[in-house]
């Protein structure tokens, strides 16, 4: 037990709440302190529009389920939605491709695509899942120290790299190879159909500064394999919005004993020679803690809330060239009625992820512009209508579009955010148009959220939504620094818990339980 120890955890995201349920647990009292007025960062569920809800976040990770388990957040009202439909991959000129939760589906369907291809599927899933399953205890294991690693953690790396080994030389080749690869030459190896190849290359620059010529995009596969045992994400909704799984973990903590506050923006971390004492908020309130655990990205967390004096200068150095360089926009849109979108026969082919790049050609070119410093005229888009398995989003048979745009730099060389706004919404409606001709007609609202508004009102450095680019050198051992991958930070008693931390980011409450076990472990010496 931790004695009834004072923790502040910074962010109520759904990391810092997973994080405070098992800290709570431990026996400790932990505060979460929220700066917004709602709950969930990037997943609250909140009004664009009258009626009209949504949140930044758009599917749940898949989230794991030993949390889910462990929370019992089913048994607290929790509902997840899985769609039959994993992703529909729309083409200007013909029939679209699916891509179904049943393998033996999409083989059938990839038939009139290509034959080749709709031989090759079973084999991919198969290859993927097998690795999947040796990388799975990676998402859950704390890296380990570099410089002296452990007994213990020489003996988890020699069990991972004995279920490496039981891969067969096929796929521990294949993974050997795929970490370091570019993922449009993944997807070229695997696949003939350039639909179906931007598909797959589609996961490896998903919120990232990259394209899929870049070297390294590959990872990102294989940390979802680990995940879903599927390379390619699936749609996994939760009713009521992304804020009811949150609002469910937010409950499982203050079961456990932890407390919520909102409105209370933590402003600086309090340091007494050396150690954490507590946080400063914004309204000059101090409050005393043995340790404090941060839910903001590494950037935010060590250039902002803590006094750079109290920093070694080279680690102030390598956290100012941490890469979380944000390419991505939210756009929301409220409709009267379901679009019609060309080639699309039925409304269960749009109930999943609805992709918008149907060659990776297309996906470099949209990149490559970002390079220099614009937002693409042809973006890569990723839409949900979570009003075609959720109705409460919206009013009475209207929906809710929500779409992930890329790419969309940070900084602009020409412009800023504020006077282009409406421009990249305009790119982004007038590209969707192209498939679903009456879309605009059926526009009640837009609601536009730049890579600024991601930092200015989600506290995203950057605008990162990955609290930092989930390349080769920023992961593992290195996310997000070599030497400080371990939840822990030069100063005492300050710890991260965020999506800037092993295994990363989407909704998956993993560096959450992982940097609770590390706290957890310390208070307890």
């Amino acid at each position: 037990m931790l004695n009834n120890d004072r923790i502040v955890i910074i962010g109520a995201g759904h990391n810092g709440l997973v994080a405070a349920y098992h800290l709570a647990k431990a026996g400790s009292k932990p505060l979460v302190l929220e700066r917004r007025e709602v709950i969930g960062g990037a997943c609250a569920t909140e009004e664009f529009h009258a009626g009209f809800r949504a949140a930044l976040a758009g599917s749940a990770g898949p989230f794991l389920t030993e949390i889910v388990k462990d929370l019992q957040l089913e048994r607290r009202g929790l509902e997840f939605m899985k769609p039959d439909v994993q992703v529909c991959a729309l083409n200007p000129s013909g029939a679209p491709i699916c891509i179904y939760e049943d393998e033996k589906r999409t083989a059938a369907e990839l038939v009139d695509h290509s034959r080749k291809d709709s031989e090759k599927y079973p084999e991919f899933l198969a290859c993927f899942a097998n690795i999947g399953r040796a990388l799975r205890p990676l998402l859950t294991m704390t890296p380990p120290d570099i410089d002296a690693p452990s007994k213990s953690e020489l003996w988890e790396l020699g069990k991972l790299g004995w279920k490496i080994r039981g891969l067969g030389k096929k796929d521990e080749y294949r993974l050997l190879r795929y970490g370091p690869m570019a993922v449009a030459d993944l997807a070229t190896e695997w696949f003939e159909n350039e639909t179906l190849r931007a598909i797959v290359a589609a996961r490896g620059i998903f919120g990232a500064f990259a394209g899929p010529w870049s070297a390294g995009t590959s990872a990102p596969l294989l940390l979802q394999a680990a995940n879903s045992g599927n390379p390619i994400a699936p749609a996994v909704f939760v009713k009521g919005g992304m804020g009811a799984l949150t609002d469910a973990i937010a409950k499982a903590a203050t079961d456990a004993g932890a407390q919520i506050r909102t409105n209370a923006e933590v402003a600086r971390v309090k340091i007494s020679e050396g150690k954490t004492a507590g946080v400063v908020l914004a309204n000059g309130e101090e409050i005393s803690a043995r340790a404090v655990v941060s839910n903001a990205d590494p950037k935010m967390t060590f250039l902002n809330l803590v006094d750079a004096g109290e920093l070694d200068p080279s680690f102030l150095q390598k956290i100012r060239n941490y890469r979380a360089h944000g390419t991505v926009a939210r756009i929301n849109l409220a409709l009267s009625a379901l679009p019609k979108f060309n080639n699309v026969d039925s409304a269960e082919k749009l109930s999943g992820r609805i992709h918008i790049g149907p060659d990776i050609d297309y996906l470099e070119r949209a990149f490559d512009v970002a390079k220099y410093g614009d937002f693409s005229s042809k973006p890569y888009l990723e839409i949900t209508i979570p009003t075609l398995t959720d109705s409460s989003l919206a009013p009475n048979a209207t929906h809710v579009m929500s779409i992930h745009a890329q790419f969309a730099p940070y900084k602009l060389k020409d412009g800023d955010w504020e006077s282009r706004r409406e421009e990249l919404g305009d790119a982004v409606v007038n590209t969707l148009s192209d498939y679903a001709p009456n879309l605009k007609d059926l526009i009640v609202a837009r609601q536009v959220i730049t890579p600024l508004d991601l930092e200015s009102d989600y506290g995203l450095s950057g605008g990162h939504i990955h609290h930092g680019e989930m390349s080769l050198d920023q992961l593992f051992a290195f996310r997000p620094l070599l030497g400080w991958a371990r939840y822990r930070t030069p100063i005492d008693g300050l710890y991260l818990c965020g999506a800037g931390t092993h295994p990363g980011g989407g909704v998956t409450g993993a560096p959450g339980l992982n940097a609770s076990r590390e706290v957890i472990k310390d208070l307890r010496k």
